[in-house]
């Protein structure tokens, strides 16, 4: 076998070099490459000693577009991909779309609806086969009009205002519900919830069953111990901090996601340092990463089945144009651990 010659610059050999070195025309060197017919089997070989010579890679993208077909790129925009709760998400996805041969890409808008309206538009133009998007804001004029020319648009964790679409969400109010039943049931009555951003749904859905599960259970001033807008750790053990000072203070908590969770549980140490005897329920809303150790009872899910049920959408819609917008409600378990409370000394 000849030895492999690099690339002129040292960039990637082209298929132009292959050519040149196949003595074969452009054309003639993409048909052998890409599997079509009529190439003669000895100018078919000729054309593949080349590129393996040359360390030639096909562009598979762009040789599917080429052909008339469309790319196996399926496009993930999700709100954080820092946040674990993104990663298992995509996991799933990735797991359901391999077992259809195709491929995920992700990028992450970090809950700015410009930088998603850019990433559409990105995707869009590398010509995904279906767009996964975890939406943000309430303009997605960008999505509703990629719906109308036909690309398969999966939502996944929120819907989107004005876009018509197939849609996976958990059973955010079915698991607060739970959540908070279970502290009224435990004596609760001052009962504070630390949540997200206040536009986003899940929010949105998770603050209004928490006000309403109150309300039903006798508590009249259920908003009073409401906090929003804590997008990261730092955030919630302020705001947690900030309730534990209030006068009188909740004596239980629940956090409307796992990193709030996590800024929790600082802000409950923090207060344990000056408050011999501090006793506090929390119940945090998704599963993390040593909660079990930590015996913090959570509102759990299956994050791997979200993706999972969104990607099959996605796929099924490839398959099926025609199909009306369907949403999956993925169910959540209340999942106790020890007393559910954090207490000092």
């Amino acid at each position: 076998m000849a030895a492999r010659t690099p690339a002129r610059g040292g960039g990637r050999p082209t298929l132009v070099a292959v050519a040149q070195r196949a003595g074969v025309s452009l054309k003639t060197a993409s048909r052998a490459l890409n599997g079509e017919p009529n190439v003669a089997p000895t100018t078919r070989e000729k054309v593949q000693q080349a590129a393996r010579d040359l360390g030639f890679r096909l562009n598979a993208v762009a040789a599917d577009l080429a052909r008339g077909g469309a790319s196996n790129l399926v496009g993930f925009i999700t709100g954080d991909l820092a946040n674990p709760f993104y990663s298992a998400v995509a996991s799933g996805i990735e797991c359901e779309l391999r077992r259809h041969r195709r491929q995920l890409i992700i990028a992450s808008s970090g809950e700015d609806p410009q930088r998603e309206r850019a990433l559409t538009a990105e995707l869009v133009g590398r010509r995904v086969a279906a767009l996964i998007v975890t939406p943000v804001g309430q303009d997605h004029g960008d999505l509703a009009r990629e719906v109308e020319a036909g690309l398969p648009v999966v939502l996944i964790d929120r819907p989107a205002p004005g876009v018509e679409a197939d849609t996976v969400v958990m059973d955010n109010r079915g698991g607060v519900r739970a959540a908070v039943e279970h502290l009224l049931a435990g004596g609760h009555r001052r009962i504070g919830l630390v949540g997200d951003e206040s536009h986003l749904w899940t929010f949105q859905e998770r603050r209004d069953e928490f006000i309403e599960t109150l309300a039903r259970g006798g508590i009249a001033d259920a908003e009073r111990y409401v906090r929003a807008g804590a997008h990261d750790a730092a955030l919630a053990r302020q705001f947690v901090g900030e309730l534990l000072a209030d006068e009188p203070a909740p004596t239980a908590l629940l956090t409307a996601n796992n990193v709030i969770t996590v800024g929790a549980l600082h802000a409950l140490r923090d207060r344990a340092a000056t408050t011999p005897g501090l006793r506090v329920a929390l119940i945090g809303f998704d599963d993390f990463e040593l909660a079990d150790l930590l015996s913090v009872t959570v509102v759990g899910y299956d994050a791997h089945e979200l993706g999972r049920q969104a990607a099959a959408l996605a796929v099924t819609r490839l398959q099926d144009p025609s199909l009306p917008p369907r949403t999956v409600v993925v169910p959540t378990r209340l999942v106790t651990r020890g007393t559910g409370e954090f207490h000092a000394g």
